[in-house]
């Protein structure tokens, strides 16, 4: 029980975060779930299926009552503990869409939890709310097709999801994740004047505008190496990745192979590269 109230703790006025027993190489410290409000809540991103983590967030709601369980996206690390939590506390789970891969191509399903099914859909702009809090529903596709942020209005919070990180760059991977899609979210949170973003994985950002600044160069900058690499003659993903992250740990290779992947389709969309069936190079 000690280790459950531990991982509670009061991260704003009308905000508490849960954290998830969850720390890896792509989640930071764990999976953040946020309680919003106090005595009639909202829950964001309830986290992985793990039934200590459901405790802990029983433990932390007390005698509440959960209005809304709201989910930003469907990977396994934030959608599953939607369903025991529900159960639990009769709250309806709202959000984010279920996931519709159509893709022929090469798929990473592992990380998807298709056992999702929201009682409800929440479309761009829809507003939910509850004592003391109003939440808005913000579209921002492209770590995956169905991201949704949350605005809460009163503070002037947002919470991210995946789609902007404390701690690190998103993963793009397609068919699902889209850089260009990724790209015009990123120009959308910008036309925002958000105080703070709550990520669900690291530390809360206070500089948000120059957060989102820095993000939309740095991938700038990323298409442009890429760019460089293919005049240079080197034209697979694999050569690409071993030239260009030479900062980051080998057993994160795979992934940013995906992200390179969605620069590159990216770049074919814009007719600026082309695949031969082998490699990539500049389009003529």
């Amino acid at each position: 029980m000690a280790g459950m109230e531990q991982r509670t703790i009061a991260v704003g006025p009308r905000v508490r975060r849960v954290l998830a027993p969850n720390p890896s190489h792509f989640t930071f410290t764990g999976t953040q779930t946020f309680v919003v409000g106090e005595g009639d809540v909202a829950v964001i991103d309830p986290g992985p299926d793990d039934p200590g983590h459901v405790e802990a967030l029983l433990t932390a709601l007390g005698s509440e009552r959960v209005a809304a369980i709201l989910v930003t996206h469907t990977h396994r690390d934030h959608s599953p503990a939607s369903r025991p939590l529900a159960a639990a506390t009769g709250a309806p789970i709202l959000g984010c869409a279920p996931l519709a891969l159509n893709d022929d191509g090469p798929r990473a399903d592992a990380a998807f939890d298709f056992d999702y099914r929201p009682d409800r859909a929440l479309r761009h702009g829809e507003r939910i709310g509850g004592a003391g809090w109003t939440i808005e529903a913000v579209a921002t596709p492209g770590h995956t097709s169905n991201h949704l942020c949350f605005a809460l209005v009163e503070e002037g919070a947002l919470f991210t999801g995946d789609h902007v990180m404390g701690w690190s760059t998103t993963i793009v991977s397609p068919p699902d994740g889209n850089m260009a899609d990724y790209m015009r979210s990123l120009e959308l949170l910008l036309a925002r004047e958000d105080r703070v973003y709550y990520p669900t994985h690291g530390p809360a950002i206070t500089e948000p505008r120059e957060h989102v600044q820095a993000l939309i160069r740095h991938r700038r900058m990323r298409e442009a190496q890429i760019l460089g690499q293919l005049e240079a003659g080197e034209g697979t993903i694999t050569g690409m990745v071993a030239a260009l992250y030479t900062e980051i740990d080998p057993a994160l290779h795979p992934a940013a192979e995906r992200s390179v992947l969605a620069h590159l389709l990216d770049l074919e969309q814009q007719a600026r590269v082309a695949f031969d069936g082998a490699k990539w190079k500049l389009a003529a």
